[in-house]
């Protein structure tokens, strides 16, 4: 029963679009498993550049089967318009995208909720993209969420509105002091939805767990990631779900033993979007340096990304929660031209060295990187397809990050192309 788990494990934005669109080609079903339209996976290749919210990344390989999760909380609107998006490409998506009937929805209120939220917090703002998905995930949680299913029947689909809404436009008018939102509005909305969505609604549960009996493979992705995850990630700066490893098995229905090859995408330098502490964040030349050759701005918000040195400590610690088997190591070439690089190897914490990596804030904010010098690379490596292409810099500085981890590189990405991968 092969199952391969595509898990982001930093920040997120580590490339986990071109990695699951590279691996997709020898895959029978792609599977999204948690988060919402907050994150863009970016996939090239050619001239042409794509990037998808919820859908998952194997949908532009023919004869691939995709799965959106009952992880996964849905916006219509986004879902939507990459369904069209996708068709005006010239790609089939009847009877190959299949959506979770179990999948809460994203509605109205959870972006009004969220976006006062955030700005009631003011200074204290988690730095979310706006997109209602944390209060979906809370109703969720809180038995009052709106699922895909619950479209079927209009008066079921009134009822849970009715009680929900009443709660959202007493916290939107009393606490954040915004207007209420029309329930008959948001009904007709979602009636309509309903009618579009229909065909691609499926038991996605039941639909993995044959395709398992039959030794089909199945290849799941992750959003964002590993240490944005709620539970062991920089809480409360994190998203609202589990990137990790066991984000896989709730977020899809399958068993944790049809699960036999966990792939760690590893940006070859560290970005975060958004608020949190960052130990070895730039913020200097060479982190614009970063952002500007890496092209480093959000695939969905278009926010500068900030930047630093790869931190080791931190990959130390989601290697050992997620079990990597091999790493993915991407943006490579986005480090050529540097003198040197420097490689995060331990915190200094109160004093005392560490390589423990502390999820707690107040720690991390107070830790000092331990770094070591690597010598960079002034060859261009954009476009390399072998370690024979690459400096013996850049190969020194791969097996480093292996070696630290304990883990092998099977993967090296050397540009944003499908082409531009060295397979190892």
């Amino acid at each position: 029963m092969p199952v391969t788990v595509v898990i982001g494990s930093q920040w997120g934005d580590e490339g986990k679009g071109k990695i699951v669109d590279l691996i997709a080609k020898d895959i029978d079903i792609v599977a999204r498993y948690q988060g919402g339209a907050n994150a863009g996976h970016t996939i090239c290749w050619e001239d042409k550049e794509f990037v998808l919210h919820l859908v998952p990344s194997g949908i532009f390989h023919e004869g691939v089967q995709c799965v959106i999760g009952n992880g996964v909380v849905i916006d219509p609107v986004a879902v939507m318009k990459e369904i069209d998006m996708i068709r005006n490409l010239g790609y089939e998506v009847e009877g190959r995208l299949h959506i979770s009937h179990n999948a809460h929805l994203i509605m109205p209120y959870h972006k009004k909720v969220e976006e006062a939220r955030e700005r009631w917090r003011d200074a204290g703002a988690i730095g979310t993209t706006g997109r209602g998905i944390g209060p979906s995930y809370v109703d969720k949680f809180a038995r009052t969420g709106i699922r895909v299913v619950d479209l079927l029947d209009r008066d079921v689909l009134r009822k849970k509105l009715i009680t929900s809404m009443e709660e959202k436009n007493a916290i939107l008018q009393n606490v954040y002091g915004a207007d209420e939102l029309d329930v008959d509005a948001i009904i007709d909305e979602y009636v309509e939805f309903d009618k579009i969505i229909d065909p691609f609604v499926t038991d996605t549960t039941e639909l993995l767990g044959q395709a398992l009996a039959d030794g089909k493979r199945v290849l799941a992705e992750g959003a964002q990631g590993s240490l944005l995850d709620v539970d062991f990630g920089t809480y409360p700066f994190v998203t609202s779900s589990h990137p990790t490893v066991g984000g896989c098995c709730t977020g899809l229905g399958v068993p944790p033993t049809a699960v036999e090859r966990v792939i760690g995408i590893v940006k070859a330098y560290c970005t975060r979007v958004g608020n949190g502490p960052f130990p070895t964040e730039l913020l200097d030349e060479t982190g614009e340096e970063l952002r500007r050759t890496g092209a480093e701005f959000g695939a969905t918000t278009g926010r500068p990304r900030r930047c630093g040195w790869l931190d080791l400590v931190a990959l130390r610690y989601t290697t050992m929660i997620n079990g990597f088997t091999d790493l993915a190591i991407t943006k490579l070439d986005v480090l050529s031209g540097l003198e040197e690089i420097k490689v995060c190897t331990g915190y200094r914490i109160n004093g005392k060295s560490s390589r423990r990596f502390p999820n707690d804030i107040r720690t991390l904010e107070g830790i000092e990187p331990e770094y070591e010098t690597l010598p960079g690379w002034k060859q261009d490596i954009t476009g390399a397809t072998s370690m024979e292409q690459l400096p013996t810099e850049a190969r020194d500085y791969l097996a480093f990050i292996s070696d630290y981890l304990k883990v092998p590189a099977s993967i090296v990405s050397s540009g944003p192309k499908r082409e531009q991968t060295i397979v190892c």
